[in-house]
């Protein structure tokens, strides 16, 4: 299960936040030692503190030809971030990995849900449903599927007189990638308790359920450390 945030020691904080920089800088791996001169440590105890955050997801090592050699035996170890690493020290930043359509669909997304309070939520909802079929990418289907099952979780509540399913959703986030699953089992879970839901759109609804469960299970960790984010800026912006 991905956690949002480790727990970082401030000098964990300060190398990672250093590795960052570097491997901005050179635009790819970073070789310890370089980080080592950049913060004026031995380059062994920069090493050993980038096996630390590896260990902790925030960092990835990997091997690679020393400049200026190609033969055998000339590779080193070179180390990036991770988009979690990102994600901790600047929740923009993590945006990077995952491209210009994530960006687009995340801001789209979120607009829709914060209009949404002055809107219509059944219309807004099917409009939303409309555009799930254009989603091919799995990352950009979950996102727009998150808003979907956020906007009938809101349409019961408000046919319901205010009773709120997002405090069943607030009380189980845990800032993990299990809340993702948790969010489909309670907005469908509502759908199925409404007497007054019209059998089209709960058949839509469990039918792009089981897409959206299919879709999570083929993201990287990254792409559902970035979706756990998104849910809690979209039950925000709707709730």
């Amino acid at each position: 299960m991905v956690q949002l945030s480790p727990k970082l020691t401030p000098r964990q904080r300060a190398f990672l936040d250093k590795l960052l920089e570097l491997h901005r800088e050179h635009k790819g791996p970073v070789h310890y030692s370089a980080l080592a001169e950049r913060l004026g440590v031995n380059r062994f105890s920069a090493y050993d503190m980038l096996k630390v955050l590896e260990k902790k997801g925030l960092a990835s090592s990997s091997y690679a030809l020393a400049a200026g050699h190609s033969g055998p035996g000339r590779s080193m170890v070179v180390f990036s971030p991770t988009p979690q690493a990102a994600q901790i020290l600047n929740p923009q930043a993590a945006d990077e990995w995952l491209g210009d359509e994530w960006r687009t669909v995340r801001a789209t997304v979120l607009g829709r849900l914060h209009s949404a309070r002055e809107a219509d939520y059944r219309e807004m909802l099917e409009d939303l449903l409309a555009r799930l079929p254009e989603a091919r990418a799995p990352l950009v289907y979950c996102a727009e599927m998150i808003g979907v099952l956020l906007l009938n979780m809101q349409r019961v509540r408000t046919k319901a007189g205010g009773l709120s399913p997002f405090r069943a959703l607030a009380s189980l986030i845990s800032n993990s990638d299990a809340d993702l699953e948790t969010l489909a089992g309670l907005s469908l879970g509502a759908t199925l308790a409404d007497d007054d839901a019209s059998p089209g759109l709960t058949r839509r609804l469990l039918d792009h359920a089981r897409q959206y469960q299919h879709s999570l299970s083929r993201l990287s960790s990254e792409a559902r450390l970035a979706l756990v984010q998104f849910l809690e800026e979209a039950v925000e912006a709707l709730d």
